[in-house]
């Protein structure tokens, strides 16, 4: 399995099991590439005679990590939606460096291309909006970008990322990424494009960790759905 960005290259030369944190949801796989190790937690529905062609790729901040903004939002989606969407949470195998994190991400879609997938949402907040902005338009896999609380740096290709849907939410109340980054990589994309900022929340978006659940269970669902209905 490879994939490419540019002159850089990432191939999975085997996949094996780790345990995850006994506070982790999931199923923790290793993917020994190329570039080396990554850890990543896969939910997927039990029942291994059902398959689902959908998968979500989720990536958090330049730290790394697994959790994501909104008080581990990631792990919660990722769990409820299990039964009929696979969710792969990375953590990257060198935080804050943009072509190394694209190329983890790309590595992961590969991973669920070898596991039946085909149409995939990318998640990533903060460091990882732009990761995932970068990262989609090199897979036809990716049918719809999710970015929070992004930053532009790396994001500046946004127009790139239509035909898929890129949704962008951002707390209006950022004061270490303010939310007119948001409305700048909204002025770089393409139609179809959607913002959504929330009043009173800072970047971490704990405050409006509610709505932004809601909101962001139902437009994942919705995509990956319209991406399945159009195949």
């Amino acid at each position: 399995m490879t994939q490419e960005n540019d002159d850089l290259t990432i191939q999975i030369e085997d996949v094996s099991r780790w345990t995850p944190h006994e506070d982790q949801h999931g199923q923790g796989i290793l993917l020994h590439t190329t570039r080396g190790d990554i850890h990543t937690i896969v939910h997927s529905n039990p029942d291994s005679d059902y398959r689902t062609n959908k998968a979500i790729v989720f990536v958090w901040g330049a730290r790394g990590g697994f959790d994501g903004p909104a008080g581990g939002i990631y792990g919660r989606l990722a769990e409820e939606l299990k039964y009929e969407v696979t969710s792969i949470r990375i953590d990257y195998r060198l935080p804050n460096v943009i072509a190394e994190c694209v190329l983890d991400t790309m590595a992961a879609l590969s991973f669920l291309s070898a596991t039946g997938h085909a149409d995939v949402a990318l998640v990533g907040h903060s460091f990882g909006g732009a990761v995932v902005i970068a990262a989609a338009p090199f897979s036809p896999m990716v049918k719809a970008v999710a970015a929070l609380s992004s930053q532009t740096y790396g994001a500046s290709n946004a127009g790139a990322v239509s035909p898929r849907p890129l949704l962008l939410a951002h707390g209006g109340a950022d004061t270490r990424l303010p939310p007119s980054c948001s409305e700048q990589i909204y002025e770089w994309a393409n139609e179809p494009k959607e913002i959504v900022i929330y009043p009173g929340a800072e970047h971490g978006l704990v405050e409006c960790e509610d709505e932004l659940h809601d909101m962001l269970r139902r437009w994942l669902v919705d995509k990956l759905s319209e991406a399945d209905s159009a195949t």
